[in-house]
């Protein structure tokens, strides 16, 4: 099965002050509903960020779930956002499906930023983390 919603909201934001870029796709415009948050640090990793194998992206969900590593696809074309997503991590996310499509009703310069926060995200930390294919 796959998980399917449409997000009225899509936000990129580089964070210099608090070591952050995130892309945020929710299905509502105040930013509830479901959402995917995709986040990462705009330096290496830590030794320490190393050692518990949080080196690499993170996604939260609006179930508060949290995993790092965990999307293996992700593609954006015209207005549709496809994931998938290692299906060992659904139970951390609070998910049930490993694929989900969200098709973007936002306009397309905050695609445009979505793209680009999503490619820092997704190639940041060891490469054995980074999804197998990227195609923004």
């Amino acid at each position: 099965m796959t998980h399917r919603f449409t997000a009225r909201a899509a936000v990129a934001e580089i964070d210099p002050d608090n070591n952050l870029i995130q892309a945020d796709v929710a299905e509502d415009e105040d930013g509830d509903g479901f959402f995917l948050l995709f986040m990462s640090t705009l330096t290496e990793p830590s030794r320490q960020n190393v050692t518990l194998g949080l080196d690499s992206h993170c996604l939260v969900t609006a179930e508060g779930g949290t995993a790092y590593g965990c999307v293996h696809e992700i593609t954006l074309s015209d207005r549709r956002l496809t994931v998938s997503l290692d299906p060992s991590s659904l139970d951390d996310l609070g998910l049930d499906d490993p694929e989900i499509e969200g098709e973007l009703a936002v306009p397309d310069e905050d695609i445009e930023r979505l793209r680009e926060a999503l490619a820092r995200v997704l190639a940041f930390g060891r490469a054995g983390a980074r999804p197998r294919r990227v195609d923004l």
